[in-house]
């Protein structure tokens, strides 16, 4: 699906694309690649490489076409592995083209657009608006490295209560999320860091640029504490198991001990040798009467131990 947006005074939506209009593609059809390559003439292995899900956040020059590559979040509506993520989100740009490419509909893309409505006074040109598109996505970061703390702290509530697997396992799959956005946010730090040179900045965009790099040097600093934070907790609740474990098997042990004496005597009397009880009738309550009293006394000797 293609939007065609005026950017002069606030965002208005166009039938057609027109000079200097901001043209916005999510979840690109057949049609659409087709309009994007023949109509407006960007090359084709730029649509290539932004829906490859797995590229890094790059800037790449062809032939006066310039493509800028962002590492947006993005949370997967199904039930994943890793429930938050990051997508490559695409910047073309040339002359009185300017594009925007994204195979996921995300609601960054959706808040941006409202937001800058809000605004209501567009962008100054096409260099505003890609440093608008930063700024936006290190706030989304941050939106959403709190909901990772969020759940977080919600399952640390539920082991404290008991020990659960599916609390470790979505502890676990928060952590590569973590992973996930650290790589990115520093990705996207390097990449900034290269267009204040690629691109003709003015007094306004260095100001957004400032701006921009606060918002990105917090959601780092805070995925790399959210990070610790979650490590340090799995490490805790892995000890914890741990302990447990230890403590079920020396349960177990001391069980099995005290079990032992009984069967030991009872062992001995019950074989084919003569002891010279075979034809007493108090040979079996007598068995019994050493049973319970060795077994006392094995008691006693782990509780003076600290066994028990």
């Amino acid at each position: 699906m293609r939007t065609f947006w005026n950017t002069t005074h606030g965002l208005h939506t166009l039938d057609q694309w027109q000079p200097n209009c901001w043209v916005q593609v999510t979840c690109p059809t057949a049609d659409d690649s087709h309009y994007l390559q023949n109509e407006l003439g960007i090359p084709d292995y730029f649509l290539d490489d932004i829906a490859d899900t797995e590229e890094r956040a790059r800037y790449d020059y062809d032939d006066g076409w310039i493509l800028i590559i962002l590492r947006i979040p993005y949370v997967k509506e199904v039930k994943s592995r890793t429930p938050y993520t990051t997508i490559p989100l695409g910047i073309i740009l040339k002359g009185e083209v300017c594009i925007t490419v994204c195979n996921f509909e995300t609601n960054l893309m959706i808040d941006f657009v409202t937001y800058q409505q809000k605004r209501g006074v567009g962008f100054t040109d096409s260099v505003d608006m890609v440093f608008r598109l930063f700024l936006s996505t290190a706030v989304w970061f941050l939106k959403r490295l709190k909901q990772i703390n969020a759940r977080i702290e919600g399952a640390k509530q539920h082991l404290d209560r008991k020990v659960d697997n599916a609390d470790l396992i979505a502890l676990s799959r928060l952590q590569d999320s973590l992973t996930y956005f650290a790589t990115s946010i520093r990705g996207n730090e390097t990449l900034l860091s290269k267009l204040k040179f690629k691109l003709p900045v003015d007094e306004l965009d260095a100001d957004l640029i400032e701006d921009v790099s606060i918002e990105m040097n917090q959601a780092r600093e805070t995925t790399g504490i959210y990070s610790n934070i979650l490590e340090s907790t799995m490490d805790t609740y892995a000890n914890i198991i741990n302990n447990n474990m230890s403590t079920v098997m020396k349960t177990l042990t001391i069980i099995s001990m005290f079990l032992m004496v009984p069967t030991l005597v009872a062992s001995l009397f019950g074989m084919n040798l003569r002891n010279g009880m075979e034809a007493s009738p108090l040979g079996f309550f007598l068995a019994i009467i050493l049973s319970i009293a060795l077994t006392a006394i094995f008691w006693w000797y782990a509780k003076h131990k600290s066994w028990l």
